[in-house]
Parts: structure tokens; sequence; C-alpha cells
């Protein structure tokens, strides 16, 4: 998740932690038009549509939900209710007697959203480690995080740095292929993998990287700025050659 999309979401579930509806539908409905990962997002919206009395809207988003997390009952307590609302009287018994048969199966299992905070307040720790130069404690810390949740692409992303900055390159490189095996798309991901593999002495797989960043986003700035270091690096190299 890049960093934009990010502060979008943490402002929408903050307006939505704070009953403020209006705002709150504005800043998830951006989120889930760039990314349709999170399950919590469907979650709230439908509770948004619900508040509205929108009740179709409601039954999708929380259809979504179940969707990208079948255990996740907050979100099946959710749709139940709207079934019922809406005359849907079997599909609400189906849908509550099964969120409360997953219950009871794994009672101590972790909230899907609570789960999210904590991996993203122990990647805050590792940050502050890595500011401080501890990057074996800070690589410890993003693991922690990423055992929470595995596909958050930017939390992989500061290991890998993390792994790439300790000198370890394969394993950076191995967090890098990660990443874009989650999202292909991920251009910081792409970018970042083009350090580590001119790090590791493979130039020509790093220019490859960053070209295949401005066919995906033209005009990207730190694809162009890499690109023309390793350029102007080559001619110097062949400049320093034809004069000794």
């Amino acid at each position: 998740m890049d960093d934009a999309l990010k502060q979008t979401l943490t402002l929408g579930r903050s307006y939505f932690e704070k009953r403020q509806y209006a705002e709150a539908e504005k800043h998830l409905t951006q989120v889930v038009e760039q990314n349709q990962s999170f399950a919590d997002v469907y979650n709230m919206l439908g509770i948004i549509f619900h508040d509205q009395g929108q009740f179709a809207r409601a039954q999708r988003a929380f259809e979504a939900a179940l969707r990208l997390n079948p255990a996740y009952t907050d979100a099946a307590l959710n749709l139940a209710v709207i079934y019922n609302d809406m005359g849907k009287y079997r599909e609400a018994r189906e849908v509550y007697q099964a969120a409360i048969g997953r219950q009871r199966a794994s009672p101590t299992k972790m909230d899907p959203y609570v789960q999210g905070k904590i991996a993203n307040m122990y990647a805050d720790i590792a940050t502050v480690f890595a500011s401080a130069g501890l990057l074996d404690e800070a690589v410890a810390e993003y693991r922690r995080a990423l055992a929470l949740g595995p596909n958050f692409v930017d939390i992989r992303l500061k290991l890998a740095d993390c792994l790439r900055d300790l000198g370890d390159l394969p394993g950076a490189i191995a967090e890098f292929e990660a990443i874009l095996q989650v999202n292909p798309n991920y251009l910081p991901g792409r970018v970042h993998f083009g350090i580590a593999l001119y790090s590791a002495g493979r130039k020509a797989d790093a220019v490859k990287m960053w070209e295949d960043v401005l066919a995906r986003s033209p005009g990207n700035k730190s694809a162009e700025m890499y690109l023309g270091l390793v350029r102007d690096i080559g001619q110097d190299a062949v400049h320093d050659a034809q004069v000794g």
C-alpha cells in the first residue's frame, strides 16, 4: 500500500470510529477503488450503508467482506442483520448460525481489524529501531508484523530494505519477489527491487525493473532518477577507460 492510500485508509477508519459516516464513506470508497483487499473496509461501508437505509448496498458490502475473509464474524453477523431487515429470514438464520459456529470452534481467533492494527504497531516499532540504526532489531519487528499481516506490502518493503542495508541481498531479493507476487502493480516495490538488484551486481536486471516501472507509470521520478544515475555511472566508466 502506498503512503497516500494508507493515509486515506487511516482517515476513513478514524472518521468511522467517530461516527462521521459521510466523511468515512468518502475516504473508504476511495480505498476500495484502488485496493479491494481490505475486508474491514467493506464491513465499515456496509455499516454506513445500513445506517443510511441502503440495505442492498450494505448486503453487497458485507458479502464482499466475507468473500475476502470467510471467518470475519462481525461481517457475518452484520450480514445476518441485513438479511433480517430485508425479510430474508432463512438466509439470516443460516449466516448467523454459521458465524456462531465458527466463533465457538475458534474462540481465540483474532479479529482481522485488530490483527491489522497490531501488525502496524509492530511495524512502527521496527521503523523506530531502523531509524536508530538497529537494523537487526528492526528486521525482527518487521517479521512479527508480517506474521500477522503477510500481505502488507508496505511493511514487507521496509523489511526488504533493512535486509539490503544489512548486506543480506539474497534475503532482500526474496522479500521483493514476495511483494510482487502479492501486488505486481506496487511500484515502490519495483523501484526498491531495482536498487537491491543493482547492489547485488545485477545491473541489467535493475535497469529492466526500472524500465518496467516507467512502462507502468510514465514519468515516475524515482525510476527516472535511478536509470539516469546508472547511465551516468556507465558513461563515466567508459570515459575513465578511454582516458586511461
